[in-house]
């Protein structure tokens, strides 16, 4: 069996990239996974993958999507609820759902502001708050917050550096207020990952991916960049019980990048 045997896990904005992979990782050990994307096509597109995936794998789960816009919290509400109706507990939650719009201090208008802090903070806070409505009284949870290497300061990412510094204050504070109950809260932090966000973010400063990431991997000690599979690890070795005292924690993910 594997190590999410039998437990209930939602990962959001898992349709693609750090998501998709850590979606897969949980259901390829065992777990029953709701995918959580903004469109349900997409949503419903990767669920089914992974459940196609998991019937050739002995300790394969399955996966379910869902489409939540995680900035609305009555819709996460309603979403975390009936995933807990549906399969009698809520176990597991990441926190992956993000977005970046990209651009100096003094060019930035407001709404691209507010429209990184709401998805990429924001949005925590609401899932972090409907998901301990179903762990508290289990007395038992895993939550795992994506952050950022960005978030000890990125020029040009004002607003997705302040983001990802904000998933750190709350996930040390949620661990310090859900301990007592037996949930464990951390954060991840990956460096620079090939992910179609990051591909669009060479491309917004006139460069391809591949350029983009040659770059990268040379400021990086292992001289490469990461996969999303490499995160996905991290985030299942957090969301296990093989992490059961560990709480609190931000564990940067980035080839040793200072």
């Amino acid at each position: 069996m594997g190590r999410f045997a039998d437990r209930v896990a939602v990962v959001t904005g898992a349709a693609q990239g750090i998501g998709a992979a850590t979606a897969r990782r949980l259901a390829a050990e065992g777990a029953t996974v709701a995918v959580l994307d903004l469109v349900a096509e997409r949503a419903r597109q990767t669920a089914d993958e992974i459940s196609q995936a998991g019937e050739t794998v002995q300790a394969g789960g399955t996966a379910v999507g869902y489409a939540c816009d995680v900035t609305d919290g009555a819709a996460v509400s309603a979403t975390f609820d009936e995933i807990a109706q549906a399969y009698g507990r809520l176990d597991v939650l990441v926190n992956n759902a993000g977005i970046t719009r990209d651009n100096l201090l003094f060019k930035m208008p407001a709404d691209e502001w507010d429209a990184v802090i709401t998805t990429n903070l924001t949005s925590m806070f609401h899932c972090c708050q409907a998901a301990q409505r179903h762990m508290v009284p289990a007395r038992y949870g895993k939550i795992v917050n994506l952050s950022s290497r960005s978030a000890l300061g990125n020029r040009g990412q004002v607003n997705y550096a302040a983001a990802k510094a904000g998933v750190q204050g709350l996930t040390a504070t949620l661990a310090i207020e859900l301990g007592p109950y037996n949930i464990n809260v951390n954060a991840v932090a990956p460096g620079y990952i090939a992910t179609a966000m990051t591909a669009a973010t060479a491309e917004r400063v006139g460069a391809t991916p591949a350029e983009h990431q040659k770059y990268a991997a040379e400021q990086t000690p292992l001289r490469r960049v990461g996969l999303p599979e490499e995160v996905a690890a991290v985030i299942t070795f957090l969301a296990s019980d093989d992490a059961s005292y560990v709480s609190g924690q931000t564990l940067y993910v980035n080839g040793g990048a200072r």
